[in-house]
């Protein structure tokens, strides 16, 4: 990934604010304390300069599953940090606000009590990083998750498609932040992308950002429908010049979703963004994600790409309910030599 005759910014805010170092850093990369993001102005010869050896990144993210392993009690630590970092989500048809408090309840407790008891984790108190449902369900989620540290994501824009109108995209985020949502996962008009519309798209999502008011914005580029890696790295420069906190994958509905060689170009683009305006933003790979081993490579690309920081909830979620029991099958392994059935860790 490079860009042609880089630009340097002028390192202001999309308000025309400087952006200087601070004590509310939320991040470290190569020894640079990292600001929160509030995004700049748009800066089109950055976008259009961006370049992606699609070659080169699929050889890369092949090596990820092969590069590091961790093994025994690493390997626990590794699986309980997946969990802290997991949006426990559902988000069908047939949700009702029962499914969601049972969801909630998990949310507080992922690890069977006797699992915890024989791993010795008590004291640790692992509980995921969020609970992400529709708009609908949001107030049901806050009362369930009460007493906690454990924010409340709501879908919203009109998800999957983001096809609604824009006055109602726009007022869906506002309510669902009235009802008690911490955080906003919004979808973009894909079209933006394809047309190479970028200041429609910059100011769509910088509407989204200015509705959210203090909920965190987490942008699904829908990476599955973008055809192209160097979309998906333009859309992610686009997402984050216009005040994203998270650039995210997939909706989980598009046919492709959360794959290796996406995520590796989006978080160099994080990384790069960083360089360039000494702000975070996170990352949240969502969709197709199903399995322990696949949590580890998902912190694997994490670490070696962005640092420890990218390892904890505030810069780095999984949009994975299912993978949960998986996870909580391994750790019974380790802690009894046996496998259960995957009926005994039901998520909600």
């Amino acid at each position: 990934m490079s860009r042609d005759n880089p630009p340097r910014l002028d390192i202001v805010d999309r308000h025309g604010h400087a952006i200087t170092g601070s004590s509310r850093a939320i991040a470290n990369l190569a020894g640079r304390p990292l600001q929160p993001n509030r995004g700049t102005s748009l800066n089109l010869d950055w976008v259009e300069g961006v370049r992606i050896n699609t070659s080169a990144v699929e050889r890369r993210a092949a090596t990820l599953v092969t590069r590091r392993t961790v093994k025994k009690d690493w390997q626990i630590a590794w699986l309980l940090r997946a969990i802290s970092c997991m949006d426990l989500t559902t988000l069908s048809g047939d949700d009702t606000d029962e499914r969601v408090r049972r969801l909630c309840s998990k949310a507080r407790q992922p690890i069977q009590h006797d699992i915890v008891q024989k791993l010795g984790i008590a004291e640790l108190n692992i509980q995921v990083g969020a609970v992400c449902v529709y708009h609908m369900f949001v107030e049901t989620a806050r009362r369930a998750l009460e007493g906690t540290k454990i924010n409340v994501a709501a879908v919203s824009t009109g998800f999957p498609a983001g096809l609604s109108p824009f006055e109602d995209r726009v007022s869906e985020i506002r309510r669902s932040v009235a009802a008690g949502a911490q955080e906003i996962d919004v979808v973009i008009t894909r079209a933006h992308v394809f047309g190479g519309q970028w200041q429609k798209l910059y100011d769509e999502i910088v509407a989204f950002k200015d509705a959210c008011g203090p909920a965190h914005l987490k942008v699904i580029l829908g990476t599955g429908d973008l055809l192209t890696l160097r979309n998906v790295a333009k859309a992610s420069l686009v997402a984050m010049m216009a005040g994203a906190d998270f650039i995210k994958t997939s909706t989980g509905k598009e046919p492709v979703n959360a794959t290796l060689p996406v995520g590796l170009v989006m978080t160099r683009m994080i990384r790069e963004y960083a360089q360039e305006t000494g702000t975070a933003v996170g990352f949240k790979p969502a969709g197709g994600i199903k399995t322990a081993k696949q949590s580890l490579e998902w912190l694997s690309l994490m670490k070696e790409e962005l640092g420890n920081s990218w390892l904890e909830p505030h810069l780095f979620r999984f949009g994975a309910s299912s993978m949960l029991a998986d996870i909580e099958r391994q750790l019974e392994f380790h802690a009894t030599g046996r496998y259960s059935a995957e009926y005994r860790h039901p998520i909600a």
